[in-house]
């Protein structure tokens, strides 16, 4: 079985914190054009609006988000996805650090420790990542799609998908922040296994018909992940998108990783209990960092009975607002990663 060389490894990491800082900052501009569009009275992405297809700051942020895209397609080529993707996470931590400096966002000291506990969990991730790889040739992705578990795996998601988009998109989309989101996290298994799978491709030169049927699977998983994406970013609190988005988009990628590519089946008990550990340590940084990132230290009367004010800023339940977060500012927009 062939091994990911050392420096394969550190190179993967290197093009991976290049992507999570590309995306960190495309988040401020996409957010931003989403706000001046929604000021100047165009229907709003969450009503079903394109409008930001006519923005250039919304196309610059796009652009930008795209070259993160790029480099985190290529990282997939050199480390594991077990590896590449929870490391997703710095681009909260990125985006959270160029809003202080950039937009004039406060950053407390709950806000900074989550920022500590991402680097820690980012640390201890890259440390007991594995080194061995399972699939290294299109042959052996096209026997990996098509074992039994997988396809029942793939028919499961597929299945889950179209009854959110179907049924419960139309009733309870801009009310419940777990459909939209649901939607991008599902289609995110068919994403990283079409980018794994065209890494694959282009590292070893094979030409393959299984290479075509990825790219259009690639595309179609992204285009739909941001449609919903822009749905959720506009109808709902950021302070909650992003930690939910993160924690469900990151489990359904690891859940593949170990039906596909089988990638935990080499790692020692301590090596999978610890990635584990730092995956919750990453998740409970983000948790802090997006839910906590305004709170005053010590002054509790500012979150008692706070209300939010924006209408279409709904919580997990139905129509039920929360009360509980500081209220949003437009000039201050809240970033939201896409990866």
């Amino acid at each position: 079985m062939q091994t990911y060389s050392s420096y394969n490894m550190w190179l993967g990491l290197a093009v991976a914190l290049l992507s999570s800082f590309l995306i960190g900052g495309s988040v401020i501009l996409k957010k931003k054009a989403l706000i001046r569009l929604a000021s100047n009275g165009h229907t709003r992405a969450g009503d079903g609006g394109y409008g930001y297809l006519k923005d250039w700051l919304w196309w610059g942020g796009l652009l930008t988000m795209g070259t993160g895209e790029v480099c985190n397609f290529a990282a997939y080529m050199f480390a594991p996805a077990t590896l590449v993707t929870p490391l997703g996470a710095l681009s909260v931590l990125i985006s959270a650090v160029l809003s202080s400096h950039l937009l004039g966002e406060q950053l407390n000291v709950v806000g900074k420790f989550g920022c500590l506990l991402c680097v820690l969990g980012s640390i201890l991730l890259v440390i007991h990542a594995p080194q061995e790889r399972e699939v290294t040739s299109i042959q052996d992705m096209t026997n990996k799609l098509l074992e039994p578990g997988f396809l029942v795996y793939v028919v499961a998601l597929l299945v889950l998908c179209a009854v959110l988009v179907l049924y419960f998109c139309p009733r309870s989309g801009r009310s419940n922040i777990l459909i939209y989101i649901g939607i991008c996290s599902l289609l995110g298994a068919f994403t990283i296994s079409s980018v794994k799978g065209l890494a694959i491709a282009i590292n070893t030169g094979e030409i393959h018909p299984l290479t075509w049927i990825l790219l259009l699977t690639l595309i179609v998983s992204i285009v739909t992940q941001v449609n919903y994406l822009n749905k959720s970013l506009d109808t709902f609190n950021t302070l909650l998108v992003y930690p939910i988005y993160y924690v469900l988009f990151t489990s359904v990628v690891l859940s593949t990783s170990i039906i596909l590519f089988q990638e935990w089946s080499s790692m020692s008990a301590v090596d999978v209990v610890t990635t584990l550990g730092s995956f919750l340590v990453i998740v409970v940084g983000v948790a802090l960092l997006h839910l906590f990132r305004e709170l005053q230290v010590g002054i509790l009367s500012p979150l008692i009975g706070g209300r939010n004010k924006k209408e279409d800023k709904y919580g997990l339940m139905d129509n039920v607002v929360i009360e509980s977060l500081p209220p949003m500012t437009e000039e201050g927009p809240r970033v939201f990663i896409i990866s």
